[in-house]
């Protein structure tokens, strides 16, 4: 059922809210990052990301980094009416429509966002297919130049509906698990093969930190490199977001460090 009254979508926007707040405090939320710092909420965050997660798993993020100084990137179909109030109300930025297929206003919004904020990506929507990369948040990294992290998320056998992206709703007081790469710099004007590298190279590095992480929540073992995760508004996001920072790793360094590139295949990347 479609929602399209202004009255029903705030309705279950509430509800939804309520429940998701609710809900997703019930779970034990671990993540391990391979940089600590690209975390919004890190006192030593500098400068604006590009986060991308697979559309399967926002409750997790959607929860937890809200009030970050982050932006989401929704579509401008109906069906992302309702997401759109929930992910105002849990703290969001929000931007609808598209790096591509006519999204001349979104890309200029986004990029003035960018000034100051983060942006969020779910890279595999709005209607998949699953778990596969759109080049949009590859093309919009290298345009705006700001890096892209990757954040691969995994519940302790989670129910799973019969949507195109098997959307996960974690069970409560189960384990949720998340591992973040470093932060990936893009080269500016990459050309279309270049574009295509680092798209194939971003979707190898999302699936393998998102299957880790499942495995992770579902065996409970501990990491060496694990903290625990709370629902905390950032202190610094608002204002560091504006500072310059590094550049990030180029995407073949962080493919070597997850041994992947072999899977990937090498390529000469333009001079940053």
């Amino acid at each position: 059922m479609k929602l399209t009254s202004p009255f029903a979508i705030g309705a279950w926007s509430l509800t939804s809210t309520a429940c998701i707040r609710q809900w997703m405090s019930t779970l034990d939320s671990r993540a391990d990052f391979a940089d600590p710092t690209v975390d919004p909420v890190h006192p030593e965050y500098r400068g604006a990301k590009i986060y991308v997660f697979w559309h399967e798993n926002i409750l997790m993020p959607l929860f937890l980094r809200g009030h970050s100084n982050i932006s989401m990137l929704l579509s401008r179909h109906q069906d992302a009416n309702l997401l759109d109030r929930v992910a105002r109300m849990m703290g969001f930025g929000v931007v609808r429509g598209s790096t591509f297929n006519g999204g001349s206003t979104a890309l200029r919004e986004l990029a003035k966002r960018a000034q100051e904020e983060n942006l969020t990506i779910t890279p595999d929507g709005p209607r998949g297919p699953r778990r596969r990369l759109a080049a949009g948040c590859v093309f919009l990294a290298s345009t705006l130049k700001i890096p892209l992290v990757a954040f691969g998320i995994g519940y302790a056998k989670p129910w799973r509906l019969t949507t195109w992206d098997q959307f996960a709703i974690p069970q409560p007081w189960s384990r949720a698990r998340g591992i973040i790469s470093r932060a990936i710099s893009i080269p500016p004007d990459v050309d279309r093969e270049g574009l295509e590298w680092h798209r194939a190279g971003v979707e190898k590095i999302l699936v393998h930190l998102s299957d880790e992480a499942e495995r992770w929540a579902c065996s409970g073992v501990r990491r060496a490199g694990e903290r625990k995760v709370r629902r905390e508004p950032s202190r610094v996001a608002n204002w560091a977001a504006q500072l310059p920072a590094p550049r990030g790793v180029p995407l073949d360094a962080e493919l070597v460090r997850l041994g992947l590139l072999s899977q990937v295949g090498s390529h000469e990347c333009p001079a940053a």
